[in-house]
């Protein structure tokens, strides 16, 4: 008989009596907040988010349930974990922001800004306070999210799986070397749009041979869907599930043969590597903040 699995302990993302902050209630700030209440790991009354833009505040505060502000200083100096989830060039204005209202030393910050590494954030940043790197993607939005995680130096294991845990949430999580952050930021966090891509041309493709178009997108995104379940499901190579479905002198072997003919590995591999390049130089910009400056920020 095989044994059963130790049961854990839910890990508990904040303290008691303290709050979460995040910083961007754009697209992927609302899903972590929306995976976090969901996933029943924080109330409703111990989390907020700040945004530079009113009518996002708004609309995110409707959406969610939650205090919503431009003005979201004065709530800092409470907040055991803050998610920044604004763009990469905002880092000094929003990092200036945070130690300028109070940021505690003790507070986790946990960042998915692109091409910001944990070096960097610390620098800006002046202070000791934990540091996670964290790269998720957008199919956080429908709970398959993947995302990496790595800690800064003054981060300890035990902000790792704080911040596992809400990635988890939404998806998929493992924690990687920071080495790695750029690559992971040209596969999975550019993923979705070759993907897209891909499923688009083969709707077109379906189009192309009689299909209605509605009906070629849903065989296109259910083949996906399922493909990819078949991966992680089995833990067999793409290759030799590729050989399942390839019979002699079949269709598949000969809808094959063409994708070779149009180098569509190397084709793939290039525009991964060329990401990889230009991630490498997101988020560059000042080592220094004022004291004064970035008195309101968001996505």
């Amino acid at each position: 008989m095989s044994k059963k699995p130790e049961q854990t302990q839910p890990v508990s993302v904040i303290r008691d009596g303290a709050t979460l902050g995040v910083i961007g209630a754009g697209v992927m700030g609302q899903t972590l907040l929306r995976g976090l209440l969901s996933g029943n790991l924080i109330a409703h009354d111990r989390v907020w988010a700040g945004d530079k833009n009113q009518s996002t505040c708004e609309a995110a505060s409707e959406a969610l349930g939650i205090a919503v502000e431009s003005d979201f200083q004065a709530r800092v100096p409470g907040a055991d974990l803050i998610l920044l989830c604004v763009k990469p060039n905002d880092a000094p204005v929003v990092l200036a922001a945070l130690r300028n209202a109070g940021l505690r030393r003790e507070t986790l910050l946990i960042s998915i800004l692109a091409g910001v590494g944990t070096d960097r954030l610390e620098s800006l940043l002046g202070t000791e306070n934990p540091v996670v790197r964290a790269m998720p993607n957008t199919p956080a939005v429908v709970g398959e999210g993947m995302t990496v995680i790595c800690r800064g130096r003054y981060a300890s294991k035990a902000d790792l799986q704080r911040a596992q845990a809400i990635f988890e949430a939404v998806g998929r999580c493992e924690q990687v070397d920071e080495i790695h952050f750029n690559a992971v930021t040209a596969l999975s966090g550019s993923g979705p749009g070759y993907q897209f891509l891909i499923m688009e041309a083969l709707a077109d493709a379906g189009v192309r041979v009689g299909l209605p178009r509605k009906l070629a997108l849903t065989l296109v995104a259910q083949t996906a869907l399922g493909s990819a379940r078949m991966v992680l499901a089995t833990g067999r190579h793409p290759a030799a599930l590729r050989d399942d479905v390839t019979t002699p002198a079949g269709c598949t072997i000969a809808g094959l043969l063409m994708l070779e003919d149009g180098r569509i590995r190397s084709v793939l591999a290039r525009a991964v590597e060329e990401a990889t390049k230009t991630s490498a130089h997101l988020g560059v910009g000042p080592t220094k903040i004022s004291e004064t400056s970035g008195q309101r920020s968001g996505d």
